[in-house]
């Protein structure tokens, strides 16, 4: 797999794919050579429908991420291996459409104030507040924030795109707090990594966060499925119930596609209670009255 994982690998960069694509491509090629005992360069479509079958009998994942798999392999083969590759050959499944689970506000401060410590409070009001990634939080620098302007600079997030987030008044305050105790203080990234890693001013690790939100909503007695991409929903459903319209919530999440964006409008329980049933615009006459129907019919 050596020259295999390079070549693949140089192909991932110069496409300018992000770190963890480029991570998961490599690791689905790998774990799909490891399930056939043979390299990769010497499999072909019907040691892929083989291993799609097990990712969804023995594995058990779900379409979406059987997707993903194909696709690390559809990337394989077309761009490393300069091989054909047709959709009839295998075909991606079917996607299930599920709604993400979205927190209420009252849950959204159980979940803030389970924190386990300052550090992991500071990340949860950042995520909450700005809607942010959870690697768009890893990456964040000191120098990205304007408490000036007022705007989060979020740069090259996913799709290699810049975009501004507002910037709560809170949360300035916040993060001030954060780094007058934070030992030591922040220099390049606003929340580096611990241990020795402080000295290379290297950035924390995703998963850190993610362990937090977890533990978080396991304190909170949450039951819904929390994760740090949650408090994003959160955001822009909020955001949408206090009144924001579609476009301005498009831009604050960096979506290309107003599409995606448009799935809060399911989210929204104040628009939903805001619809009235059209059975409420029907005039219909009262039910007759058990009692009185059955005299009139003896």
């Amino acid at each position: 797999m050596t020259h295999l994982r390079k070549k693949m690998l140089e192909e991932l960069q110069r496409r300018n794919l992000s770190k963890r694509t480029a991570e998961s491509y490599l690791r689905a090629v790998e774990e799909f050579a490891r399930f056939h005992h043979r390299p990769p360069d010497q499999l072909g479509p019907e040691e892929i429908r083989q291993y799609q079958a097990h990712l969804f009998t023995d594995r058990k994942l779900d379409a979406n991420t059987v997707c993903q798999h194909l696709s690390a392999l559809r990337f394989f083969f077309i761009k490393t291996l300069k091989r054909r590759w047709t959709v009839e050959e295998t075909p991606y499944p079917k996607r299930a459409i599920r709604l993400p689970d979205v927190l209420s506000r009252e849950e959204v401060e159980r979940l803030i104030d389970s924190a386990d410590s300052p550090l992991h409070r500071v990340w949860l009001l950042t995520l909450y507040a700005t809607g942010m990634r959870r690697e768009e939080l890893v990456q964040l620098k000191v120098s990205n924030i304007d408490s000036a302007r007022m705007p989060i600079h979020i740069q090259q997030g996913k799709g290699n795109q810049d975009r501004d987030v507002m910037l709560s008044p809170r949360l300035p305050e916040e993060l001030r707090r954060y780094c007058r105790s934070a030992n030591p203080r922040p220099k390049t990234y606003l929340f580096p990594g611990g241990g020795s890693a402080h000295a290379s001013d290297v950035p924390m690790c995703g998963k850190s966060v993610f362990c937090a939100v977890k533990h978080a909503a396991a304190r909170a007695g949450i039951r819904k499925r929390v994760h740090p991409h949650t408090l994003r929903h959160c955001f822009a459903t909020h955001l949408l119930e206090s009144g924001a319209d579609l476009r301005t919530i498009q831009l604050l999440l960096g979506h290309a596609d107003l599409k995606t964006t448009s799935r809060y409008l399911h989210l929204s329980e104040v628009r939903r209670r805001a619809i009235p049933s059209p059975l409420d615009a029907l005039t219909l006459a009262a039910p007759p009255d058990r009692a009185e129907h059955r005299s009139q019919n003896r």
